[in-house]
C-alpha cells in the first residue's frame, strides 16, 4: 500500500467492499459499455443499419477493458468519453463507427450514474433492514425491563429499555420509507442529445417521430428499469442527486441520534456497546472502556448530514440546459456520501448485535429516582388511610426538597420513603411504602407497546424482505 499520498479512509477504513465496488471505476466502465451496447441494439432493432456481427463483437468485449488505450487517449483528448469510444473502438473494429451513435456524453456519464445510485440504494437498503431487525430482536428482549426515563436529560416517568429501541427503530424505518420511494422513483435519462431535443435522432431516423418515441424506453428496459425521465436538458435534473443524498442524510440523522443516546447510556454504565477482550480503551487509561464504535456512527454522520448540502446548491447552480460545474462536486459528494452511510449502517449493525446490557445498573439508578416519582401514589394511599389530599401535597413537596438536598448537598441515599413514614400526616408505615417501589407499576404501556409495535409494524416488514435478512458486520478497525 502507497503511504507517499493521501488515501480517503471511506475506502481505508469505513465502508464495505461491496459499496467501493458499486463507485469504482470498472463499475463505472463497464456500464458505459453496456449502454453502448444497449443504444446499439436499439438503432438496429428500429431499423438503422447495424448489423448482429457488430453488436456481438461490442457484447464481446464489455468487460476486458483496455484501460491503458483510455488513458493514453485523453492525453491526447482531454475527453474521458471519447477515450473510452476510441479505446472501445480499438477492440472492436468493425463495430467502431456505430460506437455512441447519435449521443453525447451524458447518455453514458448520466445513465451510469443513475444505474450505481439505484444499485447503491439497494445495498442501503438490505443493510438498513438487518439493523431493523437487530433491533426488533433486542426492543423484543427488554420489553419489560423498567429504566429510567430522561426528558432533558433529567430523570423523568420510567420506561422499559425495549421501548427506548422501538424509538431508534421506528426513525430507520421512516428512512427505510423514505429510500424506496425515492429508490423506485428512479429514472434513466435515456438517450436525448445534447440539448434533450434528440435533434440527433431526428436525423438519425429521418424525422420518423414514432421510431424517436421508442428510443427511451427500450433502452430503459434494457438497462433494468421502467421508463426515462419524459423532458430533461443534456442531463438528467440534479434535483435527481439531491433527492438521493437527502435520504442518505435522513439515515445518517437517525443513527446519529441512535449512536449520542448508546454514548450517554454507556456514560450511565447501563448499557454498553460490545468491547472485544483486546481492545484497547485509552492509551493512558487502561480502565477505559470507550464507546469508540458509536462515536465514529456519530462522526461520519455529521458529514452525511453536511454533504447534502452540495447536491442542493449544484441542483440550484445549473445554467439552462447544463453547465459542467456539477461534475467534480458530484464527483465526490455522491459516492462519499454513499460510502460513509455504508460504513455507518455497518456500525450500527455490530453495535446493536453486541449491546450488552446491565439491569442492575439500571435498577439501581431507576430506584434511586422511584421515590420521587411515586409520591402521587403514595399520596393517592394515604388519602384512603384519611389524610387530606391537599395538606399530604404541601407534605410531600417539602419533603421531597429535603430529601433532594440530602442527595445533592450531603452526597446521601434518598431517603423519601424514611421522611413520609416518620410523618404521622401520613399515617403509612415504611413497609407499606416500599410496597409501592415495585418499578413496573411506572412503565404505563411501554411493554403493550412494544408487543403492538413488533406485530403490526416491525414484523410484517421483516417478513416482506426475510430473503435479505441474517447479515453480520464486522469493523474494519
Amino acid at each position: 500500500m502507497s503511504t507517499d499520498r493521501y488515501v480517503s479512509p471511506l475506502s481505508e477504513r469505513y465502508a464495505s467492499k461491496e459499496m467501493q465496488y458499486i463507485f469504482s471505476p470498472d463499475k463505472k466502465f463497464r456500464t458505459w459499455r453496456r449502454l453502448w451496447i444497449a443504444l446499439a441494439e436499439t438503432e438496429k432493432e428500429l431499423g438503422l443499419p447495424i448489423t448482429d456481427e457488430q453488436i456481438e463483437e461490442l457484447k464481446e468485449h464489455k468487460d476486458d477493458i483496455n484501460y491503458e488505450v483510455a488513458r493514453e487517449r485523453e492525453k491526447v483528448v482531454r475527453h474521458d468519453v471519447m477515450s473510452h469510444v476510441y479505446a472501445y473502438g480499438q477492440q472492436c473494429p468493425k463495430a467502431k463507427g456505430i460506437i455512441h451513435l447519435g449521443a453525447t456524453s451524458c447518455y453514458v456519464g448520466d445513465n451510469t450514474d443513475i444505474i450505481i445510485m439505484a444499485e447503491a440504494l439497494e445495498i442501503v437498503r438490505k443493510k438498513l433492514l438487518n439493523v431493523i431487525a437487530e433491533l426488533a430482536a433486542f426492543a423484543d428482549g427488554y420489553k419489560a425491563l423498567p429504566t429510567l426515563a430522561f426528558t432533558h436529560f433529567q430523570p423523568a416517568q420510567p420506561t422499559t429499555v425495549g421501548k427506548r429501541a422501538t424509538l431508534w427503530m421506528q426513525e430507520f424505518m421512516m428512512d427505510l420509507e423514505d429510500l424506496v420511494y425515492v429508490k423506485d422513483s428512479l429514472k434513466l435519462l435515456g438517450s436525448k442529445g445534447t440539448t434533450g431535443t434528440q435533434a440527433s435522432f431526428l436525423e438519425l431516423f429521418e424525422g420518423d417521430q414514432e421510431k424517436i418515441d421508442k428510443i427511451d424506453l427500450m433502452i430503459a428496459e434494457k438497462m433494468g428499469f421502467k421508463a426515462c425521465y419524459p423532458v430533461s436538458g443534456q442531463t438528467y435534473s440534479r434535483k435527481v442527486d439531491t433527492r438521493v443524498v437527502n435520504v442518505l442524510a435522513g439515515i445518517a440523522a437517525s443513527a446519529h441520534k441512535f449512536s449520542n443516546d448508546i454514548r450517554l447510556l454507556q456514560h450511565l454504565k447501563e448499557v454498553e456497546e460490545p468491547f472485544e477482550k483486546t481492545q484497547i480503551g485509552s492509551s493512558a487509561m487502561a480502565y477505559k472502556r470507550n464507546p469508540m464504535r458509536s462515536e465514529r456512527i456519530a462522526s461520519l454522520s455529521r458529514y452525511v448530514m453536511a454533504d447534502a448540502l452540495n447536491p442542493a446548491i449544484t441542483s440550484a447552480a445549473q445554467w439552462f440546459e447544463r453547465t459542467l460545474d456539477d461534475s467534480a462536486n458530484k464527483r465526490l459528494s455522491v459516492p462519499e456520501g454513499f460510502l460513509a452511510v455504508d460504513g455507518i449502517l455497518d456500525l450500527c449493525l455490530n453495535v446493536v448485535d453486541g449491546l450488552v446490557v446491565y439491569p442492575k445498573v439500571i435498577e439501581k439508578r431507576l430506584m434511586s429516582e422511584l421515590p420521587f416519582m411515586a409520591t402521587e401514589n403514595i399520596m393517592m394511599d394515604a388519602v384512603k388511610a384519611g389524610g387530606d389530599r391537599q395538606e399530604l401535597h404541601e407534605k410531600i413537596r417539602e419533603l421531597s426538597m429535603e430529601a433532594g438536598r440530602n442527595v445533592k448537598e450531603k452526597g446521601l441515599d434518598n431517603n423519601l420513603l424514611e421522611l413520609i413514614a416518620a410523618d404521622p400526616a401520613f399515617n403509612l408505615s415504611e413497609e407499606e411504602l416500599k410496597k409501592t417501589m415495585d418499578p413496573s407499576r411506572y412503565t404505563g404501556r411501554a411493554a403493550v407497546q412494544v408487543d403492538a409495535f413488533l406485530k403490526d409494524s416491525v414484523s410484517p416488514l421483516l417478513e416482506a424482505n426475510k430473503e435479505v435478512l441474517g447479515m453480520s458486520a464486522e469493523i474494519n478497525v
